[in-house]
């Protein structure tokens, strides 16, 4: 136990010592401290990207899943989310440019800017806001469930504590402080979860031994649709779409398309991104699938603690530490993003006048935090639950942001209905009120978002505002390339096989690596003979 302290605590003060470095760099002003002065290079933005994007939904989510699903998981997170990284270069390089010809710090002041239509700004912003929130509070649930499992120390202490160290080593520096523990944890959060899938393998008798122990008694977790028929071929469509239609539209996200010192450096981020996902996503998985073979029997909410409880009973403690160092380090580097981005949008989109003095900020992240921590106090439901349907209500902002960056036609008020129609049908689908037809409700969600926006600007078309940015002439091609790619991220030709392949996995899992490949490949192709200017566009 003594060992497990010391190495957590050391942890967390390197990340306090980051902070105060980054302070000394700090600036004046909102700019410095909410955007890093825009000047994140190409590899710290992928690193701070992939923190703050791999949260503790990816590595007690995840575990949780697999847990309950099996490796069927893992094409529709490692593919799903490879394929979004996509949208850096489609809304994220014109995005970066506009905000920084309007100087836009916040995603709705981008949108306000842009419009000049209030109640649009206004319902961006409240959209942003509350479907954050729940978002955030995964965060201190999966710090007070890793330290339980782990350490014994009771679920809530555990959440506050974090909380506490998050929003100090924030409010020290800012997005730059952010950025830099980002970058710290990235690399310790991957090399932690390469060490806990090593040792539960190696405890286990090895991993393919292992593979061929958990098919012989539970074969469901190497087939499709996986076990309980948890994703049949709809909802494996509507995972896929999910991540490609919610993740450009996380605000942390979204700011730090803004944060990006230049083009190339969005660039960079999208390439690495499926080699990312690939690689890390497979490692909670795997530990999931493995964990049925020691801790049989779980069920519900406790299935996300599977990684620590495995963790603690097959390897030695300070494995335990390493463990609670990965977890906590994917869940703060959440936490400190979407904490940083939610109180500039309060404080520069609310335009209220108590929240223009310098001290605003701090209190405003300790507010949000205690909202976050207050939502966590009871989890009502299985963080794959709670993430799902928040990132559906974050989906209804996809079209009308898509449509201010290329359609020219786009009108604010279209926009402002679209999302009131969206997130009222999120409302009715959460009581299930309407049917889904075999898919996620993001599906017919965006459908009918889509379609009001659409009807709105052909009827009404905007007058005298111009798009962010213009298709290349090859566009097309590239859509249709990669649209025939993410046909194949659908294999319904492959359904039911399960039998295993090299080192115990099935044979459509490979599948999926070379999918995860391919893109990779596909993306440097898109960024060699693209067209992407680096020079910000003309005012309109």
């Amino acid at each position: 136990m003594t060992v497990q302290l010391l190495l957590i605590a050391s942890y967390l003060f390197v990340l306090l010592g980051l902070g105060l470095l980054a302070r000394r760099r700090a600036g004046q002003g909102h700019e410095s401290f909410f955007l890093a002065n825009r000047a994140i290079g190409p590899v710290l933005l992928f690193l701070t990207m992939s923190a703050s994007n791999f949260s503790a939904f990816t590595v007690l989510g995840f575990s949780g899943a697999a847990y309950r699903i099996g490796y069927a998981y893992y094409p529709i997170m490692a593919f799903g989310t490879g394929f979004m990284a996509l949208a850096f270069i489609l809304l994220g390089i014109p995005i970066r440019q506009a905000a920084r010809r309007l100087g836009a710090i916040t995603p709705p002041e981008l949108i306000w800017l842009h419009f000049r239509n209030r109640p649009l700004h206004l319902a961006y912003l409240a959209v942003m806001v509350v479907f954050t929130l729940p978002y955030l509070a995964i965060q201190p649930m999966g710090a007070g469930y890793a330290l339980q499992g782990l350490l014994g120390i009771p679920y809530n202490w555990g959440a506050c504590l974090i909380t506490a160290v998050t929003v100090s080593y924030v409010l020290l520096g800012g997005m730059r402080a952010d950025v830099w523990n980002n970058a710290f944890q990235d690399v310790v959060k991957l090399g932690a979860l390469l060490a806990i899938f090593l040792g539960v393998a190696a405890a286990l008798g090895g991993f393919a031994s292992a593979n061929r122990q958990a098919y012989a008694r539970f074969p469901e977790l190497f087939s499709r649709p996986g076990a309980g028929n948890a994703l049949p071929i709809g909802i494996w469509f509507s995972y896929m779409a999910l991540w490609f239609l919610c993740d450009p539209m996380f605000p942390h996200l979204f700011q730090r398309f803004i944060a990006a010192r230049d083009n190339r450096s969005l660039r960079m981020t999208a390439l690495l991104y499926p080699l990312a996902t690939g690689l890390l996503f497979f490692l909670p998985i795997a530990v999931g699938v493995m964990s049925r073979l020691a801790l049989p029997g779980l069920t519900g909410k406790e299935t996300d603690q599977v990684l620590p409880m495995v963790v603690a009973k097959l390897l030695p403690p300070w494995v335990g530490a390493v463990a609670l160092i990965a977890v906590i380090s994917a869940l703060m580097s959440a936490m400190g993003a979407q904490l940083l981005t939610l109180s500039s949008i309060v404080i520069r989109d609310t335009r209220l006048p108590v929240l223009k003095r310098p001290q605003a900020a701090g209190v405003v992240m300790i507010l949000l935090a205690l909202a976050g921590l207050a939502i966590a106090y009871r989890p009502v439901a299985a963080i794959l639950q709670v993430a799902t349907e928040t990132f559906t209500g974050l989906a209804v902002l996809f079209p009308v942001t898509l449509a201010m960056v290329y359609w020219r036609r786009t009108n604010a008020w279209a926009g402002f209905a679209s999302i009131l129609t969206g997130e009222a049908l999120v409302v009715l689908y959460h009581f299930k009120l309407l049917p889904a037809f075999g898919l996620l409700p993001v599906i017919p969600v965006i459908v009918v978002v889509t379609l009001v926006l659409v009807a709105g600007s052909l009827l009404w078309p905007a007058q005298g505002v111009k798009p962010l940015a213009r298709p290349s002439a090859r566009g097309w091609r590239w859509v249709a390339t990669f649209g025939f790619v993410f046909v194949l991220g659908n294999d319904f030709w492959a359904w039911h096989k399960a039998t295993p392949f090299w080192l115990g996995l099935p044979s459509w899992l490979w599948y999926y690596v070379g999918l995860c490949l391919l893109l990779f490949g596909l993306i440097a192709l898109l960024i060699r003979t693209g067209h992407h200017s680096d020079e910000p566009l003309p005012n309109p």
